[in-house]
């Protein structure tokens, strides 16, 4: 009853109006936004490379607003400030642009520190804001990549291909291609010893200039190096087509396409055959770079066997590589288009053999180009089989010179039945003319990688 009594009492009101008081104080600390608890974080990578010329960016984050921040540059010896603000309006989200330290021409350190701390704007801690140091691994290299050509194909025709060897080193190395005109990168493969690569390039048909091709190197610190890779150049004579289609062959042939390679059909009959041969034709190239670029191994290549190709038995020649069509409807033209391809055409469903060995990496409808097959035959180096009506061979299998693996057919946007064959450097289609040349492959291919193993082994 005392208890009661007391509790009840002035003092007792009071005392348990303080411990109330402090409890809901207690709450709001923990739950006002004023006093969130969390603290800033420090976004950039890992570990950075820097060639003490670009700029380092790093992010800065708090839900409450960042108040501060300091960047520290630290090697050991010395600590020099790199960026220091006290923030006069706080912001959820900085980026900041760290420009590199001013650093003698003769400074030697490699593995360094960034520094980085972070106050945000909240009233926990005693109103000090919640702090966070965070340190970043940083590597200095300011040495570009060695970049340089070790032999080349003399010649390169639009449309045409050439082979490069060269050597790439660099301790920090993160990309290194061949670059035709800055439009087209090639990639490299790693030839006979560690540091050499190979790559089989080409002059896509539809970059009409040659402006430069360059052995292109990166390293993780974003020095780069271009070396220019020399040729001569050798022009194509494009032969132009006209053909006439009729309304018979859209609504059979090209809408069907569409319909088989499930594209919506538009309504009227030009939009038809435009759409298929122009939106669907990037769409089956696309397919055709993608499925070579996925299959395409980086394991080292020691040589390069490969034999001329050779045209289908019995055929005739009735399309040739490089030539310019434009096509005409009811006396109106309405799109042009490149054949990329050479097309044989010889009794129907005529036998279709490999000339060189090869993995089946594509076998499926592909659009204008019907029932097709791709094979893979290394470095790059794909051929295809279009328009087939019949395929004896499975993606994944390995296929030997003179197999059998398909028949002619009239599948995709054709006239009747033939063989569509296509040479692809790297998914790029070229002239299969210069590889069904055996001295062309020796003189432009071959000596070149043998000349270049020779050198590398110093003979």
């Amino acid at each position: 009853m005392t208890f009661k009594k007391n509790r009840n009492s002035p003092l007792g009101i009071i005392i348990s109006v303080v411990i109330i008081a402090i409890i809901i104080g207690v709450a709001y600390l923990y739950l006002s936004p004023a006093f969130e608890q969390n603290k800033p974080t420090v976004e950039s990578k890992d570990n950075i490379y820097w060639n003490l010329k670009s700029p380092v960016e790093i992010k800065l984050k708090d839900d409450s607003g960042i108040k501060y921040y300091k960047v520290t540059f630290k090697d050991g010896a010395k600590d020099i400030v790199l960026a220091q603000e006290v923030m006069k309006k706080t912001e959820k989200e900085i980026t900041l642009s760290i420009k590199p330290p001013k650093l003698d021409m003769f400074y030697k350190g490699q593995n360094t520190t960034l520094e980085v701390e972070v106050v945000d704007n909240s009233k926990w801690n005693f109103l000090e804001g919640n702090k966070v140091i965070q340190n970043i691994d940083v590597s200095i290299d300011t040495k570009k990549p060695i970049a340089n050509v070790l032999g080349n194909s003399r010649y390169i025709q639009r449309g045409g291909s050439a082979v490069v060897v060269v050597k790439v080193q660099d301790e920090n190395l993160k990309d290194a291609y061949i670059s035709f005109n800055d439009i087209k990168n090639f990639k490299l493969t790693p030839y006979h010893k560690e540091n050499y690569y190979v790559a089989l390039v080409a002059w896509p048909m539809d970059i009409t200039s040659f402006n430069r091709v360059n052995l292109i190197v990166t390293d993780k610190a974003d020095n780069k190096t271009i070396t220019k890779v020399p040729f001569y150049i050798q022009r194509k004579t494009v032969k132009n087509d006209n053909i006439t289609v009729s309304e018979k062959f859209i609504k059979n042939v090209s809408a069907s396409v569409l319909e088989q390679s499930f594209e919506k059909i538009p309504d009227n009959l030009e939009d038809i055959f435009i759409y298929s041969n122009r939106e669907l034709r990037e769409k089956n190239v696309k397919t055709i770079e993608q499925t070579i670029e996925k299959n395409t191994n980086n394991r080292m290549v020691e040589s390069f066997n490969i034999k001329a190709f050779k045209r289908l038995r019995g055929s005739k020649t009735v399309a040739g590589y490089g030539d310019r069509r434009h096509y005409y409807l009811n006396g109106e033209k309405i799109n042009e288009a490149w054949h990329l391809g050479i097309d044989w055409a010889s009794v129907k469903k005529a036998p279709v053999r490999v000339s060189n060995d090869g993995i089946v990496v594509f076998k499926n409808y592909l659009g204008l180009y019907g029932n097709s097959i791709i094979i893979d035959h290394g470095m790059g180096l794909a051929t295809l089989y279009a328009h087939t009506s019949s395929q004896q061979v499975d993606v994944g299998e390995t296929v030997s010179s003179n197999q059998k693996i398909a028949h002619t057919g009239a599948t995709g946007a054709v006239f009747g039945d033939h063989l569509h064959f296509g040479v692809l450097i790297q998914g790029v289609e070229v002239n299969p003319i210069e590889w069904m040349d055996r001295n062309w492959i020796k003189v432009r291919i071959t000596d070149i990688l043998k000349q270049a193993k020779k050198d590398i082994d110093g003979k």
